[in-house]
């Protein structure tokens, strides 16, 4: 596989934000790269390194507070659904098949290709981004088209659910409530 290189701009539509995120891909998997600033009522940035194997499955993701937290974690897989941050082993993680970070729509385009095109649940690694903080949470998507999509959150956020439409490269190019291509 040749090396192949995609641009993606995210915005906030519930308030003040941006994202500029750029996915590598070769052989060997995918890299993506991306700065993002959130100005709402708890404002931050955050930089983030995600290394996915070609099935499009997490190995490592480094996040890195970009203000004046300076937090940082480091998320890895460490088996199919094992996962070790900070170094440490976490096995109130263990089940959880993705990972979930709350401040971009480029985890939920993970969740739906590691589900097919079917109907399904699974557990996320779900990263609070403020925070830097990881817990597990059930999450549902149902197909309602080739590329539309009902996220239904149960876990962290109980009772959320949104439509997420994907681009023709099956990243997310609208995220109801929250997020939209430009």
């Amino acid at each position: 596989m040749q090396n192949h290189k995609l641009l993606r701009r995210w915005r906030r539509i519930d308030a003040p934000g941006l994202e500029l995120m750029t996915l590598s891909r070769d052989a060997s998997g995918l890299t993506v790269r991306s700065t993002l600033v959130y100005a709402g009522e708890e404002s931050y940035g955050l930089r983030y390194r995600w290394e996915l194997d070609a099935s499009w499955h997490t190995r490592t993701l480094h996040l890195e507070r970009t203000d004046d937290a300076g937090t940082s974690l480091c998320i890895e897989r460490t088996g199919d659904t094992d996962w070790r941050v900070d170094g440490q082993v976490r096995p109130d993680l263990a089940g959880c098949h993705e990972v979930d970070v709350s401040a971009t729509p480029f985890c939920n385009s993970l969740a739906i290709r590691r589900l097919g095109r079917a109907d399904g649940d699974l557990l996320a690694l779900f990263v609070d981004a403020p925070s830097l903080t990881c817990q597990p949470s059930r999450q549902r998507y149902e197909a309602l088209g080739p590329r539309a999509w009902l996220y239904l959150d149960k876990g962290v956020a109980d009772g959320f659910n949104a439509q997420l439409d994907l681009d023709e490269e099956g990243l997310v190019a609208s995220y109801e409530h929250l997020f939209e291509a430009f």
